[in-house]
């Protein structure tokens, strides 16, 4: 035993010594050196292996939906002003030939592998020429297949094999604090991600659509984020980022988005019938303010006066008269002006729907055949993001 001991005593004392030698003779040996350019010695840390999500990172989510959002480029050809070949014109205004085209840039989000890619109209909106450019760098041309400017919604459509497609969320279980990112390419810098929370919902009466129920968020969107994606920790769309409130023209933490929900049936519509096709009654809502109420005689503390109704138009001929509040529309409760024009476009032209309102001290309900809403003409958005 004694002698094993011994033994094992003079083996560690001579790793020892040699380990002492080396550490001062020949410490790099010890350590994993490399060169920088041949002429420098540094010492490098050794490679890791896979290493575990750090808690709290949103990495698994971008990587998920980053793929399947897309840069948008736009042209649009110089418009010649209608007299530039006179020769007075020219005289006074000088040659106007040498315009040159209108360049827009935004981003999209593929929705379908059959090509389909959802982002905003006024990305798009009166372009010549449109090209997409995917995150693994290929580009293609791409078509319109249709538009929605009450909802500031376009789809697309490209010819390319082996699309990523991103999987789309469910927006209505979103809550005020639920982290979200925001995918796109500001200021054409390439693709971008930013992160932030869900700040408010149901956000309207903005004046940036006719359609109005966005998710206010405070990732950083900026110029040519619009049209990209508005995600949640898992990867999943919850919204098409479109707008934001800004003095500057950058991101000042106040940016909108339009819910999944909104997207999906415009992206049905579209895609079968080429346009959004919804409901319309031809009446002037207003929201009930105890100043109206009192013009009109009217009773009632909830729901849409109206205070004007179309000549001959489908709340006409259903009897309702300027003074009217709408506080339903078939089993839909009606508190405010948005909320009866998104329950009007749900219906289906040609068919009927029960109204109920309230005129003077009376209550009724009346069966209202809608129409189709006249197309928008178009126009331009305040606060919105220029591309």
């Amino acid at each position: 035993m004694k002698r094993t001991w011994l033994l094992f005593a003079q083996t560690v004392t001579v790793l020892l010594a040699a380990y002492f030698v080396v550490a001062t003779l020949k410490p790099e040996w010890l350590n994993r050196r490399g060169t920088l350019g041949g002429l420098v010695s540094v010492i490098e840390a050794p490679v890791p292996g896979p290493a575990p999500m750090a808690p709290g990172s949103l990495s698994a989510a971008a990587k998920k939906a980053s793929p399947a959002v897309v840069s948008i480029n736009t042209s649009k050809a110089a418009q010649r002003h209608p007299r530039s070949n006179d020769p007075w014109f020219r005289f006074f205004f000088g040659d106007q030939g040498d315009e040159q085209p209108q360049m827009g840039l935004g981003s999209g989000v593929i929705v379908s592998t059959d090509g389909y890619i959802l982002t905003n109209n006024h990305v798009v909106e009166g372009a010549d020429e449109i090209e997409v450019t995917l995150n693994d760098s290929r580009h293609v041309p791409a078509k319109v297949v249709g538009t929605d400017p009450d909802t500031d919604l376009a789809v697309l459509k490209v010819e390319l094999d082996k699309l990523p497609v991103i999987v789309l969320g469910n927006s209505d279980t979103l809550q005020v604090g639920d982290q979200v990112l925001a995918i796109g390419n500001p200021f054409g810098v390439g693709q971008t991600v930013t992160s932030g929370i869900v700040s408010a919902l149901g956000r309207n009466q903005l004046g940036i659509n006719t359609f109005e129920n966005f998710i206010q968020t405070d990732a950083a969107i900026n110029p040519g984020n619009s049209g990209g994606a508005l995600v949640d920790v898992v990867g999943n769309l919850e919204g098409i980022n479109t707008a934001i409130y800004s003095r500057s023209g950058g991101s000042m933490g106040i940016g909108f988005a339009i819910p999944v929900s909104t997207a999906k049936l415009v992206l049905e519509d579209i895609v079968r019938d080429g346009k959004v096709t919804r409901g319309w009654i031809g009446v002037e809502p207003n929201e009930l303010s105890p100043e109206l109420a009192e013009t009109f005689g009217v009773k009632a503390s909830k729901g849409v006066i109206i205070t004007g109704v179309l000549q001959a138009g489908p709340a006409a001929k259903a009897g309702i008269r300027p003074g009217d509040v709408i506080t339903s529309v078939g089993e839909k409760k009606i508190d405010n002006v948005q909320e009866l024009l998104t329950a009007v476009a749900g219906l289906k032209p040609g068919s009927a729907a029960r109204f109920a309102l309230q005129r003077g001290g009376d209550k009724l309900e009346l069966d209202v055949t809608s129409g189709l809403r006249p197309k928008t003409s178009p126009r331009r958005v305040p606060q919105q993001e220029p591309e």
